[in-house]
């Protein structure tokens, strides 16, 4: 049986593997300053992200145009909100789906040589 430890360690691998996706996913559900982002990575994925991870890849994603951002100053304190851009959009719709294919090309039947398990994507 595959342990729970290792479970936890390939998921995080994955996690931080897709984190500019899932950060876009996120962001195409509503718009969200980078806090929230943090606190929804770790309530959602249970792997924690800090600032020093999240607003350097926001920065980046926002040169990419896929995300843009405006300063809300009706908090205490001003906070940036990130919000998906129509290129955003476009580049979650094509990872979603290369993701698809990907899980379909693991998934096909295995030959003769190859002793695989079925993986569901």
């Amino acid at each position: 049986m595959f342990k729970a430890s290792n479970q936890k360690e390939v998921s995080t691998k994955l996690t931080k593997g897709l984190l500019d996706v899932i950060v876009l996913q996120l962001l195409s559900l509503e718009a969200m300053h980078g806090y929230q982002l943090i606190i929804k990575l770790r309530k959602n994925f249970g792997v924690y992200f800090g600032p020093s991870t999240i607003y350097p890849l926001l920065s980046t994603l926002e040169k990419k145009g896929f995300i843009d951002s405006k300063w809300d100053m009706s908090y205490e304190r001003p906070r940036k909100i990130y919000r998906l851009t129509a290129d955003g959009q476009s580049a979650l719709n094509f990872t979603g789906e290369s993701l698809a294919i990907i899980c379909r090309k693991i998934t096909l039947e295995p030959t003769h040589e190859q002793n695989t398990t079925d993986i569901t994507c």
